[in-house]
This record gives C-alpha cells, sequence and structure tokens, in this order.
C-alpha cells in the first residue's frame, strides 16, 4: 500500500464525518500442451485470447516468497508496493493504479471474488495476501475482466487456485523453515504440513493444511526508543477441503480456509524532504506502535453436473474480513492542536485507529457446453451481498502520553455500508474454420448500495445521514484468434470493464452518488512455440482507455467523491523462455508502460500528459532455472533471477506533493536437493545484493497541507533461508 494514499483517504474520512507459457507448473498438462482455466473452461493456453501469467505454487515454495511482493516483479506488468505488511498491499496491472480508496484490480479465490466492490471497505489498499500450503498456483490476467469476472477487475484479475482434494492417492507434505533478514536482530522462521486422505477409493476424499511463519522485525523508530524492530509480524493459515465424486457426472466441492496476519509495526523508512533517511537509515518517526491484524475466513461449496449436452457448475461463497490498524498521525492532527484551543495546546499525539469489516456472500449459477466443438458457449448469472463497515477514531494526547480531555476523541467517524449486485454474462466462442475462431462475451450487471455517514468529535461535526446509489453497467469483450499453426497463434481483443461507483459523503454542493468508471482494453498479441517447444514467446501490445475516473474533490473546503478525467495506459509486454537443454529453462519478462492523464483532472492536480502513480514505465525480469540428476535418484535444482522496476510516483506528476520511488535491481538466488524423491533440502536468497530500492515513496503532509516528512517503502532487505521438506 501507498502510504501517502492511505493518509490522504484516511484524511479525507476524518473530514467528511514466471509468464504462463514459460513455466505452467500447477496447470494441468496432457499430450504435451498446457491448459489453463482463465474463461472458466479448460483450454490450451495458446488458444486463450488474453494475456496471461502462472506462478505454481511450488515456484513460489522453491524461490522462498511469502507475498505478493515476492514474486510481482517476475510478473510482466505487475507491480505492488507495500505499506509495511503483508496484506497492506496495491496492485496495479498495465498502469491502472487506483486512485481513490476502492481496487482496481480483482482478487479470485478459486470460483468466487473476495474483498469488497464497495467504496468505503478500502480494498485497494489492503489486498488479500493468501498463504495456504496447498496453493496449486497464482494465474495472472492482464487487461479488463468485467465480461467473466465483474466488477472491480479494470486493470486485471489475480486469482488464487488451491490444490483439490485427490481421490485416490494418501499423501503427506510437510516442511520447516528458518531465515534471516539483514538489519533484524531475530531470526524468522516458518513450518507446514499437508495431508490427503483418501476415504473412499474414487468417490471421497479429504485433505488439509496448516502453516506458521514468523517474520522479524529490522525497522526501529527515532522518536520511540522502545520501537526497535518494531515491524515484526506472525501468519498463520489453515485450510480443508472435502471432494465427493459419487458417480462420474457429480462433484462436490466444500473447503474452509482460515488465515490470521498479526503485526506489531510497518516496514517502512522515514526520510526528510531531501531525501536525508532518519536515524539508522531503517527507521521510521512513530511515537506509538503502528500495529496492523487482520482475520479472514472463507467457506466454499462447488458443485458440478455434467449433463452430456453442458455442465451446470454452481459456486457458493461466504467470507468474513476483520482488520484492525493503528497509524500514528501526530504528524497530520498533532500539529493542530495550537489552532484548535484558546490558549493554545502544544502540538501533541494521535493515535488513528482503522477497524474495517466485510461480510461477503456470493453465488454463481453457470452452464457450459463441452470444448472441443465448432461452437462453444457458456451462460450464467452471479449474486452478490456485502455489509461491511468502517470505523475510525482519533484520540488526542499530549508528549507525556496524558489524555487532553478538551480535544479528546478528536474523531470518531463511522461509514458502515451494503452492496448487493446482480449479473448474467455470456461467452462463446465459434470456430469459422480451422485456423480463425471468433470469441465474445457480454455481463450486464445491477448493483444497489446504501451507507450512513456517522461522526463526531473536535474537529469533524456530528452527523447521521444515510445514503444510497443504484446503477447498471453493461461491459463485453470480442477476441478474433489466427491460428498460424497448432503452435502460434495471433490476437486481438477489445474488452470492457468498470469499477462500481456508490453513495457518496452528505453534505451541501457534494453529488449524491459517484459514478462507475469505465475501461476499454485495445490489444493485439501472439503465443507461439517453436522447435518442440524448445522456444516460448509471448508477446502483447495494450491501449487502454479509462474514462470517468473515480477521484477525490474538494467542494467548498469539504472532500467527497467524484467522477472525472480520462486517461489512457498504452505500452508493450511480453515473456521469452528458452530450453536449450534438457532440464535448463531460461526466461526473460519485460514491460514498458506509458500511462499518463489525457486530459487535465484539476481535482488530483493533475496535467494533461501527466504520469499515474504508482507505475514504472519498464519493469523487466531475467531468470535461469536447471533441474539436473544426481544419480541413486537424487536430483538438485538451481536457479537464479534479476528483477528490476524503473522510478515510480506516490502521485500524478503535476501534485506539488508528489514524490518518486527509486528503481531498484534485485538479484535473488534458489538452489535444492532432493533424496529418494522424499527429502528436499532448499537454500534461497532474495536481495542478495541489499540493494536499496524503494516500492514506494511519499510525501506525507501535515493538518495544514504542508510537506512534513517522506516515508518511503523498501525493497526488503537482503534475506537468506533454508528448509526442509518431506513428501510421501
Amino acid at each position: 500500500m501507498n502510504k501517502g494514499l492511505f493518509v490522504a483517504a484516511s484524511m479525507v474520512a476524518v473530514a467528511v464525518a514466471m509468464p504462463a507459457e514459460a513455466q505452467e507448473a500447477g496447470a494441468i498438462e496432457a499430450a504435451g500442451e498446457i491448459v489453463v482455466t482463465a474463461q472458466k473452461r479448460v483450454q490450451n493456453v495458446q488458444d486463450v485470447p488474453i494475456s496471461i501469467a502462472v506462478v505454481s505454487g511450488e515456484e513460489l515454495q522453491e524461490q522462498g516468497s511469502a507475498s505478493l511482493v515476492d514474486y510481482a516483479g517476475y510478473v510482466p506488468g505487475m507491480n505492488v508496493s507495500n505499506g509495511g505488511t503483508p496484506g497492506q498491499t496495491t496492485i496495479t496491472l498495465r498502469g491502472v493504479a487506483p486512485l481513490n480508496a476502492s481496487q482496481t484490480v480483482g482478487i479470485y479465490l478459486d470460483d468466487a471474488p473476495v474483498g469488497s466492490s464497495a467504496l468505503y471497505n478500502r480494498a485497494g489498499q489492503f489486498t488479500i495476501d493468501l498463504m495456504p500450503y496447498d496453493l496449486e498456483r497464482i494465474e495472472v490476467l492482464k487487461g479488463p475482466q468485467g465480461t467473466l469476472y465483474g466488477a472491480s477487475s479494470i486493470g486485471g484479475l489475480v486469482k488464487y487456485v488451491t490444490v483439490q482434494p485427490d481421490t485416490r492417492e494418501f499423501k503427506v507434505r510437510a516442511g520447516v523453515e528458518g531465515f534471516t533478514i539483514k538489519d533484524a536482530s531475530g531470526f524468522g522462521w516458518g513450518g507446514q504440513v499437508y495431508v490427503n486422505a483418501p476415504i473412499a477409493t474414487d468417490t471421497l476424499a479429504i485433505s488439509g493444511s496448516f502453516a506458521w511463519r514468523k517474520t522479524p522485525g529490522w525497522v526501529d523508530s527515532v522518536n520511540n526508543a522502545g520501537l526497535k524492530d518494531q515491524n515484526d509480524y506472525e501468519q498463520r493459515g489453515g485450510r480443508a477441503a472435502l471432494l465427493w465424486q459419487p458417480t462420474p457426472q457429480l462433484s462436490v466441492k466444500l473447503a474452509g480456509i482460515w488465515q490470521s496476519l498479526d503485526s506489531d509495526g510497518n516496514g517502512l523508512y522515514a526520510a526528510d524532504l531531501d531525501g536525508n533517511r532518519l536515524g539508522n537509515g531503517h527507521s521510521f518517526n512513530n511515537y506509538v506502535p503502528e500495529s496492523y491484524d487482520v482475520d479472514l475466513d472463507y467457506y466454499s461449496a462447488t458443485i458440478d453436473y455434467d449433463f452430456g449436452a453442458a455442465t451446470l457448475t454452481s459456486a457458493t461463497t461466504y467470507s468474513k474480513t476483520q482488520s484492525r490498524q493503528l497509524q500514528d498521525a501526530s504528524y497530520a492532527f498533532g500539529v493542530l492542536f495550537p489552532f484548535l484551543t484558546n490558549p493554545p495546546i502544544d502540538p501533541g499525539i494521535t493515535p488513528f485507529s482503522l477497524d474495517l469489516g466485510l461480510k461477503k456472500w456470493t453465488q454463481e449459477v453457470r452452464l457450459a457446453s463441452p470444448s472441443g466443438g465448432r461452437f462453444e458457449w457458456l451462460v450464467g448469472g452471479f449474486f452478490t451481498d456485502e455489509e461491511t463497515s468502517n470505523s475510525q477514531l482519533v484520540r488526542s494526547f499530549d508528549m507525556d502520553g496524558n489524555v487532553i480531555v478538551p480535544l479528546d476523541p478528536l474523531a470518531i467517524v463511522g461509514l458502515p455500508a451494503t452492496y448487493k449486485e446482480y449479473a448474467v454474462f455470456g461467452n462463446a466462442t465459434f470456430k469459422l474454420s480451422e485456423r480463425f475462431e471468433v470469441t465474445g462475451g457480454l455481463r450486464w450487471a445491477r448493483n444497489e448500495q446504501t451507507f450512513t455517514q456517522i461522526s463526531e468529535g473536535a474537529i469533524v461535526p456530528s452527523a447521521n445521514d444515510p445514503g444510497e446509489s443504484a446503477e447498471s453497467v453493461w461491459t463485453f469483450s470480442v477476441s478474433p484468434q489466427f491460428h498460424i499453426n497448432e503452435d502460434a497463434m495471433l490476437y486481438a481483443r477489445v474488452a470492457t470493464g468498470y469499477r462500481p461507483g456508490g453513495p457518496n459523503v452528505i453534505v451541501p454542493n457534494v453529488p449524491p452518488s459517484v459514478d462507475a468508471d469505465r475501461m476499454t482494453n485495445y490489444e493485439v498479441g501472439l503465443k507461439a512455440d517453436f522447435a518442440d517447444r524448445m522456444v516460448s514467446v509471448d508477446a502483447a501490445f495494450f491501449w487502454m482507455d479509462w474514462t470517468d475516473i473515480q477521484v477525490t474533490r474538494a467542494f467548498g473546503g469539504v472532500s467527497g467523491g467524484a467522477n472525472g478525467g480520462k486517461a489512457t495506459s498504452k505500452g508493450f509486454e511480453g515473456s521469452l523462455a528458452l530450453r536449450p537443454a534438457p532440464g535448463l529453462t531460461i526466461s526473460a519478462t519485460g514491460s514498458y508502460t506509458d500511462a499518463s492523464l489525457s486530459e487535465d483532472v484539476p481535482d488530483i492536480s493533475g496535467l494533461k500528459g501527466d504520469r499515474l502513480p504508482a507505475v514504472p514505465k519498464f519493469s523487466g525480469a531475467l531468470r535461469a532455472d536447471y533441474e539436473f540428476e544426481l544419480g541413486g535418484g537424487n536430483k538438485g535444482s538451481f536457479g537464479a533471477g534479476v528483477r528490476h522496476a524503473s522510478n515510480r510516483l506516490s502521485l500524478v506528476e503535476s501534485d506539488p506533493l508528489v514524490a518518486r520511488a527509486k528503481a531498484y535491481t534485485s538479484v535473488d538466488l534458489n538452489a535444492s536437493v532432493t533424496f529418494d524423491d522424499h527429502w528436499t533440502l532448499r537454500a534461497y536468497a532474495r536481495n542478495l545484493l541489499d540493494n536499496k530500492g524503494e516500492m514506494a515513496r511519499s510525501t506525507l503532509a501535515d493538518g495544514l497541507n504542508r510537506p512534513s516528512f517522506l516515508a518511503i517503502s523498501p525493497l526488503q532487505p537482503r534475506t537468506i533461508g533454508v528448509a526442509l521438506d518431506m513428501a510421501f
């Protein structure tokens, strides 16, 4: 998460009350073909007219990846900025960064979306960062996915795919891990276990996994000597799944995921306005601990029935997410004390607590024709019902920690809301010849929302006002494809997506609601394998038009949501994989993204041509992976990677508070030895050369909008780990 954007959003709220074709491990592989399910049916990746990258669960484990930021650098066109811990994360794809608090990249867990689609749950700044041990793969779909995946995927989609129970074979996997992070005084550790047990062969099976990981802190505080190594955190995650197949036609899958993260503080650095880092260079300037905790409970039930002429799928989910964040906002609100009191009270400390809650039901039903025919079709319906809460409290203390009674609480704000969406959709592919086919889709969606604005305190007006909104949206996609041969395809794609609007804050001269913003993507691409898959290429040129952008606007001194402005994101992304010898894969990925405003947007101090925030113009990676036999049934592997991202902005270029994050180049290594197919000893190093690059840099302003200091989200310092895994 970009902390500058978070702080800005917080102040507003208080004031108003490896590439798919290169490595598809974890995807289905048959007869030498790699197939995925990006279009909600099993397809050869060469036949999917979408730019897709897939990272397997095995890759994540081998490389020591523990969060989104650890592997995003190897996905072309993907950028992740971190606000201090996993989960405090903002994702951008193809240059589409959120300019308000809602997400532009959708998050799916198997067959259903997770996270809120509403405006007031800050889904764009707090992204689900899953850690199940039985994760099969992560699919990253680039460009709008509104037709099949619905709202809030205007930049693309990140889809977590979990391992399904096996009804034939008993399996056990387990592992332990230890690691160090430069500048951290303690050691990190992790442990995980997975069990799959057939109950009735070919009919019934159950699986379960559990993982526990503790990461040491390395960030100190220049204002509080007791806050040393303050950004340590623990992650715990478990999953249970049941698969029942009473007949060849019927399949029933039940699953539950439970995950929590408890953090004592944030992994952020502070610097003065000239960029000089404070303290020992890895310190922040908070007075109070900035803790972050999040809990996720997720339950799903998926039923598939094959009628022969079509397959019916029903996917039902319920999720509950609760997050709690404490932020030291003394620089923002504590400096206001002398202006709020007479006689003046000296500036003080203002802890700002934010509690976000989400309860979400989803239901999707779809009917799909068999694959392989001249005409393939899919039709379905979708419903979601969300109840969200947003509770904010700003306290007032003097520098000795005593309550300042006239100013406490400084602000209490509540923004409870509901979101309901109904949608129907269809997708079809018509094969005009052996080489030419056209895929098209259409979706209609309607959302209805309510919220209440509740506020009181020394700096906010007392209010208890309701609001509501409703809107209907159409999205479509059209993709002609030409198969040069059975291993190469040229495609074009026009696709649209939308991000829901919602009811606005209730103050004079503010529009009663914010409309959806829209994205239209134009794309041409090539997917090809050459020389019996010794060479694989995936390349795409894209142009994306973003209209009615959701922004924050000031109306007579009060801030609220609004629509305004247009932007374009155009560029190239591609990947190349070479397999010159058995066991050796050399892969390269790269993207160039020119994302900018196409007209003036005064509400965000933006001028035509300004670069959009959080987007590097260039990012790329180079990897080499080698697997080899050691004899006696033993084998080894070695991998090396270099990832690079150019500088990124915190705000649009013309904003006077804009800050520029330093480019980074990170070197990563991993190696393993497997004995008797059962025991594996692994070692890895991330950011081996301890590059001082930055994922984000923001200028934080005080309550009078004067620049105060810089907040820096650094590339995690050099991390070295070893692990022992067993599998039977």
